[in-house]
Formats: structure tokens, C-alpha cells, sequence
């Protein structure tokens, strides 16, 4: 067999492998994070339901307009769970 046939084959194979690798990095789950989407931002519908489209937010952090975040972090940027907005709703 060619040496040269070999090493491509090797070097394609490799290069595969790496593309796999950052498909995967990049489909980190999310989750939906309410009351941090500034106006005009979210993400789609809102709670209340009053727009069902991604960028109608009228107001800067409204409980009830979400953004996607990385799964986890939604706390540490101080956004809420569904629950909790849907809660914050209601008071």
C-alpha cells in the first residue's frame, strides 16, 4: 500500500475526530432564564403570554422574559427558574 495513501488517511481520520470533538463541546444543554433578558432580546414567548416571538420584550430584565443560558448557570447570573418567575408573577 502507498505510504502516502496511509498518511492521509491517518491525517483525515484525525482531523474527523477533532470536528466530533468540538460538535460535542458545542451542544451543551441549556435551559431557559427568566428576568435577565433586556428589552427587544428574549428569546421567544414570554410567561403571560401576550407576544409568542423572540425580540418583543418591551422592558430590562421583566420576570417573565427569558433568555437560552448554559444549563447551571442561570443562578449565578441572578435569573430565575420558570417556577419562580411564574411565583414573582403572581405576588
Amino acid at each position: 500500500m502507498d505510504h502516502r495513501l496511509i498518511v492521509s488517511s491517518a491525517f483525515a481520520s484525525v482531523l474527523a475526530l477533532g470536528l466530533v470533538g468540538q460538535v460535542a463541546a458545542q451542544a451543551k444543554p441549556k435551559e431557559k432564564c427568566y428576568g435577565i433578558a433586556k428589552a427587544g432580546q428574549n428569546d421567544c414567548a414570554n410567561l403571560s403570554g401576550s407576544h409568542s416571538c423572540a425580540g418583543q420584550s418591551k422592558v430590562d430584565n421583566e420576570s417573565g422574559e427569558w433568555k437560552y443560558v448554559a444549563k447551571g448557570t442561570c443562578n449565578s447570573v441572578k435569573g430565575m427558574t420558570a417556577e419562580e418567575a411564574k411565583a414573582a408573577a403572581n405576588k
